[in-house]
């Protein structure tokens, strides 16, 4: 499975980056396959270790403030693996096939 999620600290001024860093710190620190970009960060793995990683990621930025706001978006396909990359070089191929139709 794919989990793309978002976890920030509500209430604590404008930058969220310390907290935000003690997530991803927590994602990288997992063994999980991911990918950090400006708005999401995504994970893939088997249910229960995906959720584990969301939860202890929440937790670490928890402790920067009261309330912690998480956006969660999950592909939950079974028996595939890999797709962490497997749906952007799919994509890629199409486009390109696409360009060259043109």
């Amino acid at each position: 499975m794919l989990i793309a999620f978002s976890v920030a600290p509500s209430g604590t001024g404008e930058s969220v980056a310390d907290a935000v860093a003690d997530a991803v710190r927590i994602v990288r620190e997992s063994g999980l396959p991911n990918r950090t970009d400006a708005m999401f960060t995504t994970i893939e793995g088997e249910w229960d270790e995906c959720m584990d990683v969301v939860r202890r990621a929440c937790e670490a930025v928890g402790k920067h403030a009261g309330r912690v706001s998480l956006v969660l978006k999950a592909d939950i396909r079974p028996g595939h693996v890999g797709e962490l990359d497997g749906k952007l070089e799919r994509l890629e191929a199409a486009i390109e096939a696409g360009d060259r139709q043109s």
